[in-house]
């Protein structure tokens, strides 16, 4: 891009720097350097034709449908259209015959039409730009669009009553446009009759009609149109020209023209004579001489104006958001790009109409890549989210860049424009524009242009090359009647293709469909953008109330139309003061409205159901293709079409795990809203696949069950479940036709889940003799169950081929769980069996009868599962199943069928080769379980050791090691808590012994003769205990199975136990040569020492032994040396003799020294009781008294002392339970004490006092009444002169028969006191 020649600033357009931009001019021309700006989207010479087949298979990224049935009002009497464009809720169409329609979108409802110009319709422009439809979703699917109330605009009055003279005033009247926010709008159209009209849509009568006398082909409205009254226009006469002002009603001449300048008229002239001045407006010529101008855009700001003439692509700066101190920068042009300068545009530049639009970077669709990824790679620089370019340039504040994209000819620019500052030089700037993409295409012409993502271009493309790469003439053009031009019938098809913007890759290109293309130039088509905001949930409104309606209609845009035609408000700054102090924002002015007699209103949102086609309503960015006979529209493909795509090409594993990821794709098809007018009949048809030939697949019953609400909407998991099992037999059915029968198994299992379909599949499998291909893979959970003929057919294959995996089979296969016919699989694996053809000699894989141990636990498993538990127990046995055989014999309550095959039970984990070559040890570890069980059924009386003998027995020697062990743990009884191994040879104490133990002891004692058999062949140690603890086995055969073992020690005790002690003493001196047990035996038995001393005269070792052993204890050591036998040498005689004199001293010091203790403490004790006898005990008398004459009387112990200061033997005293008694009263009678008491008072240590006569009464060994009542007599009648008449006088007598009659009441102590046992 080069400086504009005629810019006021002088200032070279500013090119992107090398990091930035990656195309880029030299200054002073269009022309890329290098060559390398530009990036040619063009096909190969020759194609090639290898990758045909591939980009068939690629799947299109939008889809089409045909709108053309829904604008037939537009089509009427054969009319056309010839100018199109979209704004905000509004599409606006231009027609050959100058009509304007104007429909509602996305209903396509018509809501005004009218005859403006008498030719041809060249460009269309709105302003403001209506914000988009708002919508809410109900929870049935239903969109409505949220609209704003207002009333027909029939009655609006104007400042004028003249009647309008033109022929748009003449027209018949139309239905009036209701007056919302979305519908204050004015349209302005240009034609080739030479004239601007620019009509309000709600008031008929607000119409401005302006004669340039030139074809005008382009014409655009200021965004601020409504207050500022200014638009652009241009067309043939090169002149770019700004129009200021005109009344309403007025059709005037432009002033442009020479020798018409002033003239008017209209019907508001009859009235006035004609306006002068402003009445009339003002035309400017902003920029001419450089031929025809074919397109004119003003940006979404109002900042930029872009247009196109002959020569390139112009942007000027607009009058709006201008500072006081820059209103002089107004209509100042800042970039110029030139045309190319190929051969093929020369003479071409006139002819194609040049297509721009300013990008909005808020309806764009996302692209794949990140967003601040694509955003950077497309733009070429680094973009903020608010829109500003972040400078690089220290000191240098943001700038705001508006985007636009250009397509003119072959060729295709996306341009970043920003706002002024200071230059580098310090000069202002009031603007600067960069190429950022350059795009030429070598096959095409640009009918239209769009940014479809941050990084994709759509380009509506007029071909100029066949599909064999040949060059197209261009159509001749022949005049006809009325200005239109018939052309040659070479046209090709249109196509939209979306373009990589950075590469010029060709990302995804779609032939149109449209009504007589061959006729059709590049200039007769056009491509708009149409975007829809996602819609509102209902359950939104509802949860927020009226109020958040309000708020979301503001949110959507609708406030700020409402808001900017109620109150006037303008982005005109001509008169402002800058910008405002508090915000930084431009200020605005709000001059008085200008759509006269209408009071503004605020009116509240409302709805209103629509019928529109479902590609209409879909959230998104939406292109639409304008020809003159027909409307397309091109929306984003979204997983539902992804769906139908992949089931189209067969590609059923990803159209299968796309349901499963998205399950509510399914669900918002089938809810999608139909649209029965013939409009939604797709540009680009596909064929579905037929689905009768499978409908019997999903006929059952599951489907109406399975329908539930998940996610708030109903039957959605029973649709996208059947399309999961439709997609899913379809995969299925592929990959068994192919013969991927290992991938089959697989897919079936992730499919087919529980539907009835798998009994089909199994049988396929199975004829095809597949069975290993789909075995994994059938369910084991399904609900509900399987048919049960699918587990019996491959159970039963498995029973005749491969038993192995028939094992794994049954341990999954639960037959409660699947509910199969146990009958049948056990009937197959007994056949099996009784065939021979496995049996337990047979050899399988190198094991010895692998396959029968398999067939036969299967068969304890099916034989449980039908509740033939000892059928199973017996298979259990004889497969040596230890572990199974065991639980079920605990956990089944099947102790009673032991008993029919002990043996059987004690081999469970003994192999046949173990029990010959094994240890008892061995055997029995490896038995341990069922012994242990024999013996607690042997306490519990259900299986008699009798049982368990005869059995063993029966079985012969082999079986003796276990009948060893089961008597041996019957005798021992249960292991100690604390000891894991008790020893096996100790008996416990008889004091301490377990009830069980004693159980055993019997249990074993009725078979004592053949314990004491087993105990003599396998545990020596448990034979002798066993022999001294029992008493009712024979002696006879004991002693002589001892005598045959030469069991010495046993034989001995069986000896002592028959009274043959001296022959058991010879075996103990003969045999065992044991002295300290002959001596121990000898002490047992006295009558023996004779003999012991006898016997061991003649062996110097024995003597020795009695020397040392025997001592003083039990025979005189003098009478032991008498007896050696003179000569006799005895070795170590001396040390034995000296052993026994100093045990002898040892013995008179030990005795010598108890005498003398024992001695001393009788001495003391003595002492201690003597004194204890003599010592008094002391009362002591209470002050406090009761009553009259009462005292209280308290006892206390006086300390012993022996006399000389000698010690007290502590002596322990008893522990007695004393009863509470009052202080002050005799414990016998209760009675308290006086001082006149003429009775004798006796009190004890323990504090208890007695009356003499109460303590007698109270011993039972005094306890006579006659001798108390004498006795108290005797003490009554006191001697006066101490003489011995009674007890209580002061002679020797009396006291000394008094003393008698105290000791005998005092002998038995306190009778009060309780002295407990063991006290």
């Amino acid at each position: 891009m080069s400086a504009d020649p005629e810019a006021t600033d002088g200032h070279a357009l500013q090119l992107p720097p090398s990091e930035v931009a990656t195309e880029r001019s030299p200054a002073g021309d269009g022309i890329p350097a290098d060559g390398q700006a530009e990036v040619h989207a063009e096909e190969n010479g020759e194609g090639d034709e290898e990758n045909e087949e591939d980009e068939e298979d690629e799947e299109p990224k939008l889809k089409y449908a045909k709108l053309t049935g829904s604008l037939t009002g537009v089509y009427r009497n054969g009319d056309s259209t010839s100018a199109f464009a979209v704004a905000g809720d509004k599409m606006v169409m231009g027609t050959h015959s100058g009509s304007v329609h104007v429909l509602s979108l996305p209903s396509l409802q018509g809501l005004r039409s009218w005859r403006a110009h008498t030719a041809t319709i060249t460009s269309v422009s709105v302003s403001p730009t209506p914000p988009p439809p708002t919508t809410v979703r109900s929870e049935k699917g239903e969109t409505s669009v949220l609209t704003a109330g207002g009333s027909p605009a029939a009655s609006i009055r104007t400042q004028s009553t003249q009647p309008r003279t033109t022929q748009a005033a003449r027209q018949p009247q139309a239905p009036a446009v209701p007056s919302t926010p979305s519908n204050l709008i004015y349209i302005a159209t240009s034609s080739l009759d030479g004239h601007v009209c620019v009509s309000s849509l709600i008031d008929q009568k607000d119409v401005l009609l302006r004669n340039f006398a030139r074809p005008i082909n382009a014409v655009a409205l200021s965004p601020d149109y409504r207050n500022d009254r200014h638009y652009l226009s241009g067309g043939l006469a090169g002149q770019l020209v700004l129009t200021v002002g005109g009344q309403a009603g007025v059709s005037a001449d432009a002033n442009t023209n020479s020798g018409l300048a002033g003239a008017s008229s209209g019907w508001l002239s009859t009235l006035t004579g004609g306006l002068a001045g402003e009445s009339v407006g003002k035309d400017t010529v902003l920029h001419s001489g450089e031929g025809s101008i074919a397109t004119i855009k003003w940006s979404a700001s109002g900042r930029w104006v872009v247009w196109v003439n002959e020569e390139g692509i112009k942007i000027m700066r607009s009058h709006l958001r201008l500072d006081s101190e820059a209103s002089e920068d107004a209509w100042k042009r800042i970039a110029h790009a030139s045309k190319s300068n190929k051969k093929s545009w020369t003479g071409m530049a006139a002819v194609w109409k040049a297509r721009c639009e300013w990008v909005n970077e808020k309806t764009l669709e996302e692209d794949v890549v990140g967003a601040e990824e694509s955003r950077e790679a497309v733009n070429g620089t680094k973009v903020n989210g608010n829109g500003t370019v972040k400078s690089t340039a220290s000191g240098r504040r943001a700038k705001q860049v508006e985007k636009l994209v250009v397509g003119w000819g072959d060729t295709a620019w996306l341009l970043h424009v920003y706002e002024g500052g200071i230059s580098h030089n310090g000069q202002r700037q009031v603007g600067s524009a960069d190429i950022i993409h350059k795009l030429q295409f070598r096959d095409c012409i640009v009918s239209g242009i769009s940014l479809y993502t941050p990084s994709l271009v759509a380009i509506l493309a007029y071909r100029t090359r066949d599909d064999d790469d040949k060059l197209i003439e261009p159509p001749t053009d022949m005049p006809v009647k009325g200005g239109r031009q018939r052309h040659r019938r070479t046209g090709l098809a249109p196509q939209l293709r979306l373009v990589n913007i950075k590469d010029g890759e060709e990302v995804d290109v779609d032939e149109l469909s449209i009504s007589r293309f061959e006729t059709l130039s590049a200039q007769d088509y056009h491509l708009a953008t149409f975007y829809m905001p996602a819609p509102i949930p209902e359950k939104a409104i509802k949860d927020q109330g009226r109020g958040a309606l309000q708020a979301v209609w503001e949110a959507s845009g609708g406030g700020y139309a409402e808001r900017l035609f109620a109150s006037g408000a303008s982005v005109m700054s001509g008169g402002s003061s800058g910008p405002d102090e508090k915000t930084g924002r431009p200020s605005v002015t709000s001059p008085k409205s200008s759509v006269r007699g209408v009071t503004p209103t605020a009116p509240q949102p409302a709805r209103k159901v629509i019928d529109a086609h479902p590609y209409m309503e879909t959230a998104g960015l939406k292109l639409i293709m304008q020809s003159p006979y027909d409307c397309v529209l091109s929306i984003k493909r979204d997983k539902t079409d992804h769906l139908e795509w992949l089931t189209e090409h067969g590609r059923y594993a990803e159209a299968w795990q796309l349901i499963d990821t998205h399950p509510e794709i399914i669900d918002s098809s089938d809810r999608q809203q139909p649209y029965t007018t013939s409009a939604s009949v797709p540009g680009t048809p596909s064929q579905r696949v037929n689905q009768d030939s499978l409908a019997d697949f999903f006929a059952d019953t599951s489907d109406s069950q399975s329908s539930t609400v998940v996610g708030g909407l109903p039957g959605y998991n029973a649709a996208s479940q059947k399309e999961k099992r439709r997609i899913g037999e379809l995969w299925l059915q592929r990959l068994v036709t192919a013969g991927q029968w290992s991938e089959a198994g697989r897919v079936a299992g992730q499919v087919l889940g529980s539907s009835p379909r798998w009994e089909h599949w199994v049988w396929t499998f199975a004829q095809a003799d597949k069975f290993d291909e789909i075995t994994p893979f059938i369910p084991t959970a399904a609900q509900p169950p399987l048919p049960s003929l699918v587990y019996e057919v491959v159970l039963g294959h498995y029973i005749q081929a491969d038993r192995p995996r028939l094992k794994e089979l049954l341990e999954v296969w639960d037959p409660v769980d699947l509910g199969y016919d146990v009958g049948s699989v056990i009937t197959a694996i007994e056949e099996k069996l009784q065939s021979r053809e496995v049996g337990e000699d047979s050899v399988e894989g190198g094991e010895r009868g692998r396959d029968w141990k398999i067939l036969m636990e299967g068969l304890a498993k099916l034989y449980l599962a039908c509740g033939r538990s000892r059928e199973a127990l017996r298979c259990y046995v004889r497969t040596q199943n230890g572990e199974a055989a065991m639980g079920l014999i605990r956990d089944g309550g099947m102790v009673e069928a032991v008993g029919e095959d002990i043996p059987g039970l004690l081999m469970l984990r003994v192999t046949r080769e173990q029990l010959q070559t094994a240890t008892v040890s061995d055997l029995e570890e490896a038995s341990t379980e069922a012994l242990q069980l024999l013996v607690e059924e042997a306490h519990r009386g259900t299986i008699p050791p009798a049982t368990v003998i005869q059995q063993l027995e029966h079985q012969g020697p082999p079986f003796h090691p276990f009948l060893f062990s089961y008597l041996r743990a019957l005798w021992n009884g249960p292991p100690s808590k604390d000891d894991a191994n008790p020893p096996q040879h100790l008996a416990p104490r008889r004091g301490t012994r377990d009830r069980r133990i004693d159980e055993g002891h019997a249990l074993v004692e009725d078979h004592a003769d053949l314990a004491v058999r087993l105990f003599a062949a396998y545990d020596r140690a448990l034979l002798l205990t066993f022999l001294r603890a029992s008493e009712v086995y024979s002696y006879e055969r004991a002693a002589q199975l001892c005598e045959q073992r030469h069991y010495v020690p046993e034989l001995v005790y069986i000896l002592s136990k028959t009274g043959q002690t001296k022959r058991a003493l010879h075996l103990i001196i003969g045999e065992l040569g044991d002295v300290k047990q002959a001596i121990e035996f000898a002490k047992a038995n006295g009558e023996l020492w004779d003999d012991l001393l006898e016997y061991s005269m003649h062996r110097p070792r024995f003597i020795r032994g009695l020397l040392e052993e025997v001592g003083t204890s039990f025979v005189e050591p003098v009478e032991i040396v008498r007896r050696i036998p003179e000569g006799l040498e005895i070795e170590g005689l001396r040390e034995g003799i000296q052993k026994l004199v100093r045990e002898y001293e040892i013995q008179f010091s030990i005795s010598e020294g108890v005498a003398r203790v024992l001695t001393g403490e009788v001495a003391v004790g003595m002492d201690t009781l003597r004194a204890g006898r003599r010592k008094a005990v002391r009362f002591e008398i209470v002050l406090e008294r009761h009553g009259v004459g009462d005292i209280d009387l308290a006892v206390r112990d006086v300390p012993t002392s022996v006399p000389g200061g000698g010690e007290v033997l502590k002596v322990g005293k008893r522990k007695v339970v004393a009863k509470s008694v009052r202080p002050g009263h005799c414990v016998g009678c209760g009675d308290g004490f006086s001082e006149d008491e003429r009775e004798p008072l006796l009190g004890f240590a323990c504090g208890h006092v007695y009356h003499l006569s109460c303590l007698m009464r109270a011993n039972p060994a005094t306890a006579d009444e006659d001798a108390i009542e004498r006795l108290l007599v005797q003490l009554r009648n006191k001697d006066p002169d101490g003489g011995g008449g009674g007890y209580a006088g002061r002679s020797v007598g009396a006291k000394v028969a008094h003393a008698q009659v105290i000791k005998k009441a005092v002998r038995g102590g306190c009778q009060f006191c309780v002295v407990p046992d063991g006290a």
